[in-house]
Order: structure tokens, then sequence, then C-alpha cells
């Protein structure tokens, strides 16, 4: 259903009762009077609910708005670089509610998590939204008090690695501190309240003289990682490991979302060479390698939420977009058995939403934009693509 025009007023009309005495008998009547009550202006492209727990089918297509108090916490660098630009130049955090993301987040109510984990898997052409709908379920799992492990993007460790150094703990493997220690930093700042309630179930030891005793808080933990560099990508490693461990047990009051973004990249091929110009296979790298283990389903009391992308595929065809296409034959074996969850482009519905958003963002400045046949336009040359519609209106 096309929506056409870009606001409308909500007017109710509510009947008064008003008394009215006779001078004869000193009876009364009643008379019913119409008032038109003050207009409430809304939006038909919004919605005010803005809890993803409560959102259904109605609201498809509607915008709702992000609690700057989540954008820090949950997505401390988690949001992709052109959507993170996009609220700042709007100055408000508005996320589409799509079908993809309403139907991961329907099997999350409905799991029965003494069960193995559920993988859920979002695919689909490139720019139709995959991280955005990740980032919708991942913003359901923080509302509902989960602790939320997300990996923004995977492929960030499989290339441009800025600083790669030998395993302390395992010879044939390499690890990335830069990136450990920032990962490490978001997590904290995510699942702060859940830091001063898990303990480790194991001893640590980093060094001869540094070690994390059992017992110890998950956060000093953590902070072993943030303040001692060269051991972050092995508490890392630890982290994954104690939350595998303990979700899902008797004595765990936390249920676990894991969220990656590029799931394929972890059996992909990497553009990090070592130091005899070879390129580092996937499995040498600490940090994927011990992502690669939370990604089994051998562990309870929570889920795994990934996304398959092009963006980063190296070495794969661009018109793929297919799981067994961009995870391969072993990432595909690996990861079976999913729920798979395709991500379209927008509806008719959705891009007309969208396309109002950006007029009442006055985001669209050129005068034939706004016309039907501005319109018509920005439509043949998107495709409906949410990712193309954006860059093209960008430069309007």
């Amino acid at each position: 259903m096309a929506l056409h025009r870009l606001s409308v007023r909500l007017r109710q009309t509510v009947t008064h009762v008003r008394s009215l005495h006779t001078t004869g008998g000193g009876s009364q009547q009643q008379e019913s009077v119409a008032v038109e009550s003050e207009p409430e202006p809304f939006s038909v492209f919004r919605t005010q609910e803005n809890d993803p727990a409560f959102q259904s089918d109605k609201h498809i297509g509607q915008y709702y708005t992000l609690p700057s108090a989540h954008i820090s916490t949950a997505f401390p660098h988690g949001l992709p670089w052109r959507y993170t630009q996009q609220v700042k130049t709007f100055n408000e955090a508005c996320m589409m509610v799509r079908q993809p993301a309403l139907e991961v987040i329907s099997y999350l109510k409905k799991t029965d998590y003494s069960k193995p984990a559920l993988r859920h898997l979002f695919y689909g052409l490139k720019g139709s939204g995959k991280t955005m709908s990740l980032c919708h379920t991942v913003h359901f799992c923080y509302t509902q008090g989960w602790l939320v492990l997300h990996i923004p993007d995977a492929f960030l460790w499989m290339k441009n690695c800025k600083e790669l150094l030998p395993s302390s703990y395992k010879n044939s493997r390499f690890d990335q501190p830069l990136q450990a220690v920032e990962w490490l930093r978001g997590f904290k700042i995510t699942n702060e309240q859940f830091l001063s309630k898990i303990k480790t179930k194991q001893r640590y030891v980093w060094t001869k003289r540094e070690f994390t005793e059992e017992g110890s808080l998950l956060g000093q933990l953590v902070d072993q990682g943030i303040s001692r560099v060269k051991s972050s990508s092995d508490v890392v490693g630890a982290v994954m490991k104690e939350l595998r461990l303990q979700s899902g047990q008797p004595e765990s009051n936390f249920r676990l979302a894991v969220a990656v973004d590029g799931v394929n990249a972890l059996w992909g091929r990497s553009t990090i060479k070592k130091e005899d110009k070879s390129y580092v296979d996937a499995e040498e790298i600490t940090l994927v390698h011990n992502l690669k283990k939370l990604m089994k389903n051998d562990w309870t009391g929570g889920a795994i939420i990934a996304t398959v992308s092009q963006t980063g595929s190296l070495y794969v065809s661009k018109s793929a977009y297919l799981p067994q296409e961009l995870l391969g034959e072993t990432g595909f074996d690996n990861l079976d058995p999913f729920i798979p969850v395709a991500v379209p482009n927008y509806s008719e519905k959705e891009f007309e939403s969208c396309y109002l958003y950006y007029l009442d963002r006055h985001w669209l400045q050129h005068p034939h934009s706004r016309t039907e046949e501005g319109k018509k336009e920005l439509i043949f040359l998107s495709n409906r693509n949410p990712t193309m519609f954006d860059r093209i209106c960008s430069s309007l």
C-alpha cells in the first residue's frame, strides 16, 4: 500500500453532553454537541512503539527511535559507518521495522533455551539491509537483558591487520592485540552489568607473574586484556570460553546472544601476510579460532544470530549472495543446521516510508526529487535497494 502524504493529522470527534434548563416545568433536556478536539499530528512513516519486543507486522515499514543511551551502550562500535553518519546528520537514531528482523525476534521469543543454541542466518543481495536487521535483533536482545557478544565485522579480523604477533599460547597461531583490545572495550561497555556477577571457572596464566585465579570476576578478566595488550587476544578467547561453558547452566543468570556480521569471513581467505610473505590461514588467527568455537551449537542458554556478506568477501563472485555460495562447503557444513532468513530489497511500502523519512529530515534537497516523477526515477535507479537508495539520495 503506497503512502502518498508526508504526514496527516488525526482528528478525533468527541461528543460532550450539555444540560439545558427550561423555564417552564424545570425539567432538563440534554443536547449532544460535537466538539472537534485539538488535532494531534503524527507521521505515517513513524511508530511510537520503540520497544522491539512489542513490535509486530502492523509496524512493518515504519521507523522507530532508538534512545541515545542505547546507541552508546548496545552499539559502541557495532553500527555501520554510513548509518552512524546518518544519525549525526539527522540528529536522531531511527531504524526501520522490517519482516526479517521480526521473524528472528519471534523465533527468539519461542525458543527452548534448554536445548542447543539455534543458529539464525540473514542472507540477501548486497545492500539489502542484512546488517541493520542484525542490529535490530541485537537491540531486542539488549532490551531484554541478554548478555550480547557482538562482532560488528568479522572481516576486520581477516584483513588490514595493523599489528600481528606470534601467539604466546600456541606457536602456530597469530595474535591481533589492537583488534582484541578494541573488541574488549566494546564488550565491557555493552555488558557492564554482568562483569561483576559472572565468575571464572578456570585459572588462566598470562605470564610468569600475571594470572587470573579461578573464581575471579569476569570484569577482572576483561580488564586484564585491556591493560595488558600483549595478552588481549588470549583474553578474548578466555571470555568466549567462559561464556560458552557457563551459558545455560543452572547457576547462571544470563542469556547469551552471539551476533556476528559477516560470519562467512571465518571460513574465507585472509589478506594478512606472515614474515615469509605467505598468507595467514583463518584457523591460524587466534580471534577467529576462538570465535569458530562459539559458532558451534554445543552450548545452551542462548542463540546465534549472523549474516553472510558479500562486502569484504575475497575471491567470491560479486553476484553470489546465497549462504552456500558465500560460506563455501566447509563453512556451510560447520554452520549446518541453521535457520535461513532472507532479507529482500525494500517493498513498495518500505520504499515509500524511507522516501518520506528522507523528505522529513530534509535529506532530499533537489526540487525534482520531491515530485512524483522524481520519485519514480529514484525507484528506477535504486531498484529499491536500501544502500543504493541511500547513496543516490546523499548527492541530491
